[in-house]
């Protein structure tokens, strides 16, 4: 990252990931920008699809070039364009979102918070966000998240736990 910095804020769903995002953003000294893990998914089955998506957008800001990612529509149910991610040389990189910490880009992060609340208060905050599009995928994806982050091990290499709720 040269003399930029990553922080990586994991945790599951509904646990208050991108709240903690935002407040860093909007209280960091250094010009800031927020990646937002939602856009790197493939759909509701593709949380896999983060660690590679992770990569094309990390391993080039960490030479010093442009990272990229692709986004996903979520309304269409398909990858759309391709988003250009560039730093500035004392700027500071947050990527939110299940998956953030995963093990092969974790080595680049400057931090990894996991964000943690009890396990039913975040699916009523996932719900409650997400609505009755999300209810009927809650189950399924909440078995990805748990896969993936005890593959991973993102919660026993986080360097903070953020208790949210």
């Amino acid at each position: 990252m040269a003399g930029a910095r990553l922080l990586l804020v994991d945790g599951p769903s509904g646990a208050g990931k991108t709240t903690l995002a935002l407040a860093v953003a909007e209280h960091s000294p250094w010009p800031t920008r927020v990646v937002h893990a939602d856009e790197l998914y493939d759909g509701w089955a593709g949380l896999a699809a983060v660690v590679p998506q992770l990569d094309t957008l990390l391993r080039p800001l960490a030479a010093g070039g442009s990272g990229t990612y692709r986004r996903y529509d979520w309304h269409a149910g398909r990858y759309a364009d391709e988003v250009a991610v560039d730093l500035e040389p004392d700027g500071l990189l947050v990527v939110e979102g299940v998956g953030s910490g995963a093990l092969p880009t974790r080595d680049l992060a400057t931090a990894l918070v996991w964000a943690q609340a009890p396990a039913e208060t975040c699916r009523e905050r996932g719900l409650a966000r997400d609505g009755a599009a999300y209810a009927p995928h809650w189950d399924a994806w909440h078995a990805q998240e748990t896969a993936h982050h005890a593959g991973h091990r993102t919660r026993a290499a986080s360097d903070l736990v953020v208790r949210t709720g």
